[in-house]
């Protein structure tokens, strides 16, 4: 790949595109959501992967790329991980992994998550982070016996929370009320306007909003919301489904010193196996014995519990963490340079874990000009990141791809100084 640095072609993606109008005979916009190509520099980027090994994927027509979408974050060590993948298929092999009833490797599990995350008492296993953060309403409305939830950030796909309204009543999301990320002012607002029916405040710790640069809490922010909740007597939610096993262990309230009453995480618990948990304290969780229903045929199966707990044992004992957020602080650093040498209207955010590159917006329209145009010659290059979405470092990036990513950079932003 380092020969290729200079050479922005357009990549060869017959077969991708092929596939993608056969697809779409049969499946609706031919492959799911953030994956379809409107997300992406259409034309530029392919659409099918082949297969994965560590930092890298190649796509169906045989280009190969450094990844750092990591499979819209799952991928927390590597693709294709052997010490994981044989765990599950010793479990898969010598055990099974889907009964009628539940397997007691869930109880380890459960015990690990109390182990390492500090809200965690109680322990619901589910599979996606939308059923984490569905169900962690459900739990609060319950226990506290209100309705309306104050939001901020993205919580998934389902009808309380999803951002396109199409073929939802509004009546199933009318009580769910945004706040901006970092404003304490607004929340009390919005908290003392609903004072009384307030059952939760769901929030992401750092601030991941859609299409634009990932925002750090600002001093004391974290701090304000957890007392706003407990003055307006909510219960506190934090969505870790991206920043659980990634920005520490415990999470970003491990990292950040705040603690909620309930957890959501998924994604990198697990390296790319479908798990997801809402864990809390018990005086919340216990709502779920008795009074809240929660039951899926496959929320129990042990291949993907084996898989979390294998990755686990991973990111401890090798202090993968410790070694991800080294790679992407120098990372950050190098591209910081790159950006401020180039004098263009761009910021780089979300160090060390979430990296992404955004354009400040102005009133004309060109930072759309220049996100088509700086993202067409990164993938050109060989580096997958995604135009409307951060994306991650993995254990796997090595410095060589690192140190490559950021040459490619700053080729792609000298491409653009004909445009400003």
């Amino acid at each position: 790949m380092g020969d290729e640095i200079n050479m922005a072609k357009k990549l060869k993606l017959d077969k991708s595109m092929a596939m993608y109008e056969e697809a779409l005979k049969s499946v609706p916009g031919a492959v799911a959501g953030i994956r379809r190509p409107y997300n992406f520099v259409q034309g530029e980027y392919p659409i099918y992967f082949e297969h994965g090994k560590g930092g890298r994927i190649t796509d169906v027509d045989g280009n190969e790329y450094i990844d750092y979408l990591c499979a819209y974050g799952p991928i927390i060590i590597g693709y294709r991980e052997e010490e994981i993948d044989k765990a599950v298929q010793k479990q898969v092999n010598e055990k099974g992994f889907c009964f009628s009833l539940t397997q007691p490797i869930q109880n380890d599990l459960v015990l690990k998550l109390k182990e390492i995350i500090p809200s965690c008492e109680m322990v619901s296993l589910v599979k996606t982070g939308s059923d984490a953060t569905t169900i962690a309403i459900r739990v609060a409305r319950a226990y506290t016996g209100k309705t309306k939830i104050a939001r901020c950030g993205y919580h998934g796909w389902h009808d309380w929370c999803v951002e396109v309204k199409g073929g939802i009543p509004e009546k199933l999301y009318e009580d769910v009320l945004e706040f901006p990320y970092n404003d304490l002012q607004k929340l009390e607002d919005l908290l003392k306007a609903n004072k009384g029916d307030m059952a939760a405040i769901i929030i992401t710790p750092i601030g991941h909003p859609l299409g634009s640069a990932v925002e750090m809490p600002k001093p004391g922010y974290l701090e304000g919301v957890r007392k706003l909740a407990d003055k307006y007597e909510c219960v506190l939610i934090f969505d870790e489904i991206r920043t659980g096993f990634r920005v520490a262990l415990g999470g970003a309230q491990e990292y950040l010193g705040v603690t909620p009453d309930l957890t959501t995480v998924g994604k990198a618990m697990a390296n790319g196996y479908a798990v997801a948990a809402l864990v809390g304290k018990e005086e919340y969780m216990k709502v779920l014995a008795t009074d809240v229903f929660l039951s899926s045929t496959f929320f129990p199966n042990s291949d993907s519990i084996v898989a979390a707990l294998k990755t686990i044992e991973i990111l401890q004992r090798d202090k993968v963490l410790d070694v991800v957020a080294a790679k992407g602080e120098k990372f950050a650093a190098d591209v910081n340079k790159v950006i401020a040498d180039s004098g263009m209207p761009v910021e780089f955010s979300g160090a060390p874990w979430m990296p992404f590159i955004t354009f400040f917006r102005d009133d004309e329209g060109l930072y759309k000009k220049l996100r088509v145009k700086f993202y067409t010659e990164l993938i050109r290059r060989k580096v997958f990141l995604q135009p409307y979405h951060h994306g991650y470092i993995c254990y796997r990036h090595t410095d060589e791809d690192l140190a490559y990513t950021v040459n490619a950079i700053k080729e792609s932003l000298d491409e653009l100084k004909s445009m400003v």
